[in-house]
């Protein structure tokens, strides 16, 4: 006597009995791929589905398991390009795999052998699990494919860098590509000049903004410009600092006259100018500065359009006049309170400079538009908009933060949501810290940020 097992050698003449062996080879194909084909089918081809099920399970709970170790280094491996061109080939050998061993398990269940209602739900089911699955597996590495583009396009070769008295500091320099300027030789110059501080612990971030008529500004000693300018930058010294442009004349008087001074601007790509507004921003606030950030005007409209545009309370109205011809009539308004902004508006809501506004309250407008930029990008919204996101990265941002560190910084960037964002805008109307743009202080700015950032812990109350 013979015992016949009815997975793989069944009684085909039963409906109920091959729908009741076609939903657990069902069940099995979703929970463990292969296991059907190894007690029904193709046994070499069960082998390699339950090894490759096995294999991706252990990469995963190994992934979860240093995620609770320490978060930074999954993002910091999610962010080489190395590993995600592997991550990119598991997942496309993976959707590949599961769509095989679905249509594979569809044909050992035989369907015309099931019963007359299982003949369409059968097929129906396999289809949305595989669509899970194998669908699922092509869009992560579709993501990972975009990931690998933005850290080619952003980062730089290079180890990563450790924090500066627990931060890391940057200076933005958003730049205005206006082809206008050619005439002067000035085809790229700073349109605004921040300096970002971001806590490496908790994620909080500093903004700072300074004024382009910013006079005075003092090289640190270990600055090449420093032996150009002992005395600071200023109207009397330098031939482009003038009554309404001082601070981002810097860019163009190292690209123009001082290259030479910079010979590492060359390696990467970027101006000299670029390294000569870094030293500039250091000798204004005393912060080492670490990284630059260029944001093209362009890219930004980009970004924010790719995010969906942008929530921003506006708090009063701006008029968007054309600004290439003075006090021309007002057409356009962005009005007062809380607006959804396509990327052009809140690029003029950020530049506009149409009367009574002027520069200094542009300043501030850009703070308010760096402070809704960090809100908009949360997880959720930068995932669902991801592939248009990551094409931007190059057009937006050009920077020498290193590739490894990227991971880190997506770490970081993760827990300045709920760590808070200070924004301040040095002006003489400042109701945080005024200065005079002419006659400075820069001991009490520097003194001013040192005391932001590293606030005396409140005493305890007595007993």
């Amino acid at each position: 006597m013979t015992s016949t097992n009815p997975i793989r050698t069944p009684d085909t003449t039963s409906p109920r009995i091959m729908t009741n062996r076609g939903v657990w080879l069902l069940v099995l194909n979703f929970v463990f791929p292969g296991s059907v084909q190894a007690i029904a089918g193709n046994r070499r081809l069960g082998r390699i589905g339950m090894a490759s099920t096995i294999v991706g399970w252990a990469l995963i709970i190994l992934l979860l398991v240093i995620r609770a170790i320490s978060q930074a280094t999954v993002l910091s491996m999610f962010t080489m390009p190395f590993f995600l061109v592997l991550a990119q080939i598991a997942l496309v050998y993976f959707a590949i795999l599961w769509l095989v061993l679905t249509f594979d398990t569809l044909r050992l269940v035989r369907i015309v052998k099931t019963g007359p209602r299982a003949r369409y739900w059968i097929p129906s089911v396999a289809i949305v699990l595989v669509a899970v699955l194998s669908g699922g597996s092509v869009y992560a590495s579709t993501l990972a494919g975009g990931v690998t583009r933005l850290v080619t396009d952003l980062g730089v070769a290079g180890p990563a860098v450790a924090p500066i008295d627990g931060h890391y500091n940057f200076v933005v320099l958003g730049v205005d590509g206006d082809q206008k300027r050619s005439k002067d030789g000035f085809n790229l110059r700073p349109d605004s000049m921040q300096v970002v501080s971001v806590d490496a612990n908790t994620g909080k971030i500093f903004s700072f903004s300074f004024p382009r008529d910013l006079h005075n500004i003092p090289f640190p000693a270990s600055s090449p410009m420093h032996k150009i300018y002992p005395n600071g930058y200023t109207e009397s010294a330098a031939d482009y600092c003038g009554t309404w442009a001082c601070l981002n004349t810097i860019y163009v008087d190292a690209e123009i006259n001082h290259a030479n001074l910079y010979p590492q601007a060359k390696k990467l790509g970027v101006s000299p100018g670029v390294f000569a507004m870094m030293d500039a921003a250091e000798g204004i606030t005393g912060l080492k500065i670490q990284f630059y950030a260029i944001a093209d005007m362009q890219g930004l409209v980009d970004l924010i359009d790719a995010l969906g545009g942008v929530d921003i309370n506006v708090p009063y109205p701006v008029g968007l006049a054309n600004m290439d011809v003075p006090d021309s009539e007002v057409k356009v308004w962005i009005r007062a309170g809380q607006q959804h902004l396509d990327g052009w508006h809140a690029l003029m809501f950020a530049r506009s400079r149409h009367a009574p506004t002027g520069d200094y309250e542009r300043m501030k407008r850009q703070q308010l538009l760096m402070a809704a930029l960090q809100k908009q990008m949360n997880p959720v919204n930068v995932l669902s908009k991801f592939q248009e996101v990551s094409k931007t990265g190059g057009r937006i941002l050009k920077t020498n933060v290193p590739q490894p560190m990227f991971g880190t910084l997506v770490d970081i960037a993760m827990k300045s949501r709920t760590a808070g964002y200070t924004g301040v805008a040095f002006t003489p109307y400042s109701d945080q810290f005024k200065i005079y743009p002419h006659d400075p202080s820069f001991t009490k700015i520097k003194a001013y940020i040192h005391t932001l950032m590293n606030p005396k812990p409140t005493p305890s109350p007595s007993n």
